[in-house]
């Protein structure tokens, strides 16, 4: 499963269900950096509270502690885009992540680089 992964990130969950209300069939997944310090989850937006169909991305810095602060990154209309942003993501993450002095440098990096400009 965690073939297509960079080699920073390891899958943490992966789920897919079909709510009570639809047919269709809905994903779920999360992301962890090796270094523990940011998971990365694609979900469908209606489980952050929006009223938007779709998958949202976010990035969560420090998840588990009590300062752990949650970045909505983006939302678009399918799984798969979803997926290829959270890769782009990862990717652009890496590059400027140098230890946790600058988590906060790389997640605003991947962030801009990758949310949508309207």
């Amino acid at each position: 499963m965690d073939a297509d992964v960079p080699p920073e990130w390891d899958t943490e969950a992966c789920r897919a269900y079909t709510p009570a209300d639809t047919d269709r069939e809905l994903q779920y997944r999360t992301y962890r950096h090796v270094s523990g310090d940011l998971r990365l989850k694609v979900a469908p937006a209606s489980l952050n509270g929006d009223d938007h169909p779709g998958y949202t991305l976010t990035a969560t810095c420090y998840p588990g502690l009590d300062f752990a602060e949650t970045l909505q990154v983006r939302t678009v209309l399918t799984f798969d885009r979803c997926e290829h942003i959270t890769r782009t993501f990862m990717d652009l993450f890496a590059a400027r992540y140098d230890g946790p002095g600058s988590l906060e440098d790389a997640v605003d990096y991947a962030y801009e680089r990758t949310r949508d400009h309207r």
